[in-house]
């Protein structure tokens, strides 16, 4: 039989529809569910479409479209509009006070469908939980509950926009109990890209700059809990950053190394610096401690910067079911970027270091490779012309191989 790979994909989304989520929502709250849902009107397209929307937990359709790709495991993130969330589960930022209540319970059923969702699949899914910063003792309590009901994604990092003012800034340290609580969890803390825009208003300019700035926002988390010390202080987190240009992490962790070197040194120029305030190490050395990188549709400068994150911390995912993603040219998307690692190096990146991080058993999951995994001899032929009708995904990294 031909060798096969493995494929666990290090970012797919998933979610219920309302009703469902009505199912798993604690009944105090169900009568002002049924008033918010008579007033929510869904903006998204994908999820208004009969046919797109049910990829999110039909379990039959979600199957196909994803074997029929390779893929027989999955990282889960959230998607949908959990109740009472104000939209898209991934833009929403932090509840205020006022919101709090409500919008925590319609995370709780969230977490509660997913660990049902996961649970049918149990070797093939590791759902990604939700929690909220604005009470520490319930984001404990929340990724303890995450921790014991098998959800084994971890947490998803809520991103603290810079307009926001109601919940406290991630270097700030009375969030240490809550590191140190998922550090001895061993809880993955998942930051996910396209997260913590500030409001830009309504404006002609608005989606341009949402687009121009999104990558910048989407990586302060990583900063400011490594300015911060929280590496230093946690060695053992284990922090995930997914889909947010592993390309633009090596300049990131080259311009921060620089900035922590000045600071021991004593000052930048005019600012002036206690050295009990310096870290002892580099960002890179901190990178390499306690990161991993879930590169979703990767480039081929994504691929290049495993030589600087590592090739046992580099995921490859497919961003299931969104747009961007591979699907439906997955093989197409491994042989256009991929071909050229040897069989080892792709056996890591496509689903061993997934299988390490997220506790996949691989034994389990050997099967339905053996019967949907693509062959090595595949992945390992260049893709010399994009198939008709090719996707986003293909395009963009077909221009930037053209450009090389």
């Amino acid at each position: 039989m031909a060798a096969r790979y493995t494929i666990i994909s290090a970012d797919t989304h998933a979610g219920a529809n309302h009703e469902t989520y009505r199912e798993y929502l604690d009944p105090s709250f169900l009568e002002d569910f049924d008033a918010w849902r008579g007033r929510y009107k869904n903006p998204w397209k994908d999820l208004r479409d009969t046919d797109l929307r049910v990829r999110n937990w039909d379990d039959e359709r979600r199957d196909r479209d994803q074997l029929a790709q390779g893929v027989v495991g999955e990282v889960i993130f959230p998607n949908t509009v959990p109740p009472f969330y104000p939209g898209f589960v991934l833009f929403a930022g932090p509840p205020k006070a006022e919101e709090y209540r409500h919008r925590r319970a319609g995370i709780q059923a969230h977490n509660r469908w997913l660990a049902d969702f996961c649970a049918r699949k149990a070797a093939q899914r590791a759902g990604v939980g939700q929690i909220f910063l604005n009470d520490i003792d319930d984001a404990i309590a929340d990724a303890t509950w995450i921790k014991e009901n098998n959800l084994r994604g971890g947490v998803l990092l809520p991103n603290v926009a810079p307009d926001v003012t109601w919940v406290k800034p991630l270097y700030d340290p009375e969030y240490d109990r809550l590191w140190a609580a998922l550090q001895d969890l061993e809880i993955p803390v998942n930051l996910h890209g396209g997260t913590g825009s500030p409001n830009y208003g309504r404006y002609a300019a608005t989606p341009a700059l949402m687009i121009s700035e999104v990558g910048f926002y989407g990586m302060r988390p990583f900063v400011h809990m490594l300015l911060a010390g929280v590496f230093e202080k946690f060695p053992r987190l284990k922090f995930v950053i997914t889909e947010a240009s592993a390309a633009g992490i090596p300049p990131l962790l080259k311009q921060l190394d620089g900035v922590l070197a000045n600071i021991r040194g004593g000052s930048i120029g005019e600012l002036k610096y206690r050295k009990e305030d310096a870290l002892s190490r580099s960002a890179t050395e901190y990178f390499e401690q306690s990161c991993w990188v879930g590169a979703s549709f990767p480039r081929p400068d994504d691929v290049a910067a495993r030589s600087v994150i590592g090739a046992d911390r580099w995921m490859w995912g497919n961003d299931y079911p969104h747009d961007e993603g591979t699907t439906p040219f997955t093989h197409e998307a491994l042989r256009q970027v991929l071909h050229h690692l040897s069989e080892n190096e792709l056996r890591a990146a496509l689903g061993g270091n997934a299988a390490k991080l997220y506790d996949f058993d691989l034994d389990a999951l050997a099967p339905l490779a053996a019967q949907y995994g693509p062959t090595v001899e595949e992945i390992a032929e260049p893709l010399l012309a994009l198939p008709e009708n090719a996707n986003m995904a293909l395009r963009n990294a077909q221009a930037q191989l053209t450009a090389a």
